[in-house]
């Protein structure tokens, strides 16, 4: 029986069949041999459910199928919780059906996470990935996005969350992340009232106020950047914009605010952070003309009797 630890890979789909057998490919050429990959199909109507079985079926020691009761369409959230109760590994993983990992992620990260026995979970940068459309004006867009902090490093919490919600474009992918598959299962997977949006960052958020978060230098996974992708959809719709107040944002705020209350996190500069991110959730328009007219809303606020800020 080999030493090596068992990853467990879930890639959930749905009518992915442009994408899929590239993003399976990229994990059987790890040069890592010992992983598991999980195809949970969250209810496709196109081709990809009987592409995923036939791989399923070439490899059935290695690659497995899943899907919900009556084939249903649940969400990310459901689904990756699906693959995480199916899985064997003591480490976890997740890449989307339309991204692909570089051949060297899982033997980096499972060495980083064996060298750091107290890591919680292990993440790198992710290439944001235009070039795959072989159009001249993609060709140079590619680029690795910094992590916001010195990597080769470990961080305790609530330090990393503070980044985040100060500095958001600094949250890693979930395809960076490398996790204690027990611990993923401790904190409660991902939180099924929060299902296609903001859904990564509620479990990002459970393992990085749960213990120490090892941020390494490396670059294990390409993000495909195309027009179908779920942000990409609900930037067009207004639902979600990565640097404006949008309601899924304010849906994973509240519900951070919500957790870290439950789990008696009270550290002073993780408080004022969350007060500071949650000021773009009530006064959306003042958000958009900067910061001196949230801190005079807040000043003006407190000047009404009955009213304080939280």
């Amino acid at each position: 029986m080999s030493r090596e630890p068992l990853v467990s890979v879930v890639m959930i789909f749905l009518d992915a069949e442009r994408f899929l057998a590239e993003a399976i490919e990229s994990v059987r050429a790890q040069s890592y041999a010992h992983w598991e990959l999980l195809l949970v199909d969250d209810g496709s109507s196109d081709g990809s459910g009987a592409l995923a079985r036939r791989h399923a079926a070439g490899s059935p020691q290695r690659i497995r199928y899943l899907e919900h009761p009556g084939h249903e369409n649940r969400g990310k959230s459901s689904s990756r919780n699906l693959g995480i109760r199916e899985a064997k590994g003591e480490y976890v993983t997740f890449l989307d059906a339309d991204d692909v990992f570089l051949p060297h992620k899982l033997e980096r990260q499972v060495a980083i996470l064996r060298a750091h026995p107290e890591a919680m979970m292990c993440y790198g940068g992710t290439e944001y990935w235009w070039s795959w459309t072989g159009r001249r004006a993609d060709l140079r867009r590619d680029a690795v996005p910094r992590p916001g902090v010195r990597p080769d490093a470990s961080y305790r919490p609530p330090e990393l969350m503070i980044r985040f919600l100060r500095r958001g474009g600094s949250v890693p992918c979930i395809c960076a992340v490398l996790a204690r598959r027990d611990v993923v299962v401790e904190v409660g997977g991902f939180e099924e009232s929060i299902q296609n949006l903001y859904e990564d960052q509620v479990l990002l958020a459970k393992l990085c106020l749960e213990g120490p978060v090892f941020v390494e230098s490396g670059c294990g996974e390409r993000y495909r950047q195309h027009p179908d992708s779920t942000s990409a959809a609900a930037i067009r719709s207004g639902e979600y914009h990565p640097r404006r107040p949008n309601p899924a944002r304010d849906a994973y705020l509240l519900w951070l605010a919500g957790y870290a209350a439950r789990r008696g996190i009270d550290d002073p500069a993780f408080r004022r952070a969350l007060r500071g991110a949650l000021r773009w959730h009530r006064h959306p328009f003042a958000a958009r003309l900067g910061a001196p007219f949230l801190h005079l809303l807040e000043g003006l606020r407190r000047l009404v009797p009955g009213r304080s800020s939280p």
